[in-house]
């Protein structure tokens, strides 16, 4: 892959957003620069430094921030006052406590989802969207990775998922997980979030990648709680809200990546959006399953942001 060389941040702050939570603030690249705000996915999941190295320094202004719960934001792996109107919010906070008045949101996975939930409640302040890895947050959606339909394609990594949850459970995995992962057993909730964390970290390459499935692991327990937390909660939106709204935000420029192959969020969801979308283009990456750091996905993304003049007017 080749990435912008290893960076470190200009700038690092906590912003306090409610009496519970405190996320974490780091500013990379050029202060004076076209500012991207970066969303990691999960919910959960947190930063990851190689992020930093996805864009040119000299160019942009990029802030990255750990989600409620999630990497160095405290407290970490709280799922109380956690929810998708709450993170829409935190976005907004971060760019008024930075004196953003228009950026440039780039999502990935379920960074996907809340870049475009938030542009659809503030539309104003939005250059453009960049959008990796699509979910949209519909029952179907979560089912196919949680129920049924991607045990179809990982069944060997689906029994160790599953292995363990007794057959009168089956009806409802991700009901499963949440009651374990959640559990006052610390023992039990340890071996859940990592089982929860393999899975996904398994099924998010199109070949295998031990350095992908390390990367899961590393947050399992934040991942985990926040996510089983959310989908538990249908990502606390209504059935199909981001299409729905998708007139909302109309006039905004899409860059929308997806791997073909991708197993954690079909390429369906990206195609939906697309066909939703009039102001969008979808780039169809043929030899990449879900995950960002894939040879295929890396290039196309480092492409768009090569071209700065078409992100930012």
């Amino acid at each position: 892959m080749n990435l912008f060389p290893k960076i470190n941040p200009y700038e690092k702050q906590f912003l306090k957003v409610d009496n519970n939570h405190e996320l974490y603030i780091e500013q990379v690249g050029n202060p004076n620069g076209i500012p991207i705000i970066f969303l990691h996915g999960g919910p959960g999941a947190g930063l990851n430094e190689i992020y930093r190295q996805y864009f040119n320094p000299k160019i942009y202004r990029i802030i990255f921030f750990d989600q409620r719960g999630s990497g160095q934001s405290k407290p970490y792996a709280s799922v109380e006052n956690n929810t998708t109107q709450m993170l829409v919010e935190d976005i907004r906070k971060i760019a008024n406590k930075l004196n953003l008045k228009k950026f440039i949101l780039y999502g990935g996975s379920w960074g996907s989802t809340l870049a475009l939930l938030y542009a659809q409640e503030y539309q104003e302040t939005i250059y453009s969207l960049i959008l990796r890895g699509v979910f949209l947050c519909r029952k179907k959606d979560i089912n196919w990775f949680y129920q049924n339909g991607a045990s179809k394609i990982f069944p060997d990594e689906w029994i160790k998922f599953t292995k363990d949850i007794p057959k009168e459970e089956h009806a409802d995995f991700l009901k499963a997980y949440h009651t374990r992962i959640h559990s006052n057993d610390g023992n039990e909730s340890k071996k859940f979030s990592k089982q929860w964390a393999e899975w996904e970290g398994c099924c998010s390459t199109l070949l295998p990648s031990k350095q992908v499935v390390k990367q899961f692991s590393d947050c399992a327990v934040s991942l985990s709680k926040i996510e089983t937390h959310y989908f538990k909660n249908n990502c606390f939106i209504y059935e199909n809200q981001i299409l729905e709204n998708i007139k909302k935000i109309k006039h905004l420029k899409t860059f929308i990546i997806h791997g073909r192959y991708d197993v954690v969020c079909p390429i369906n969801q990206a195609y939906d959006l697309h066909q939703a979308h009039q102001n969008s283009e979808l780039f169809i990456i043929d030899d990449a399953g879900h995950s960002l750091l894939e040879n295929g996905i890396t290039a196309k993304i480092l492409e768009i942001f090569s071209e700065a003049e078409k992100l930012y007017d």
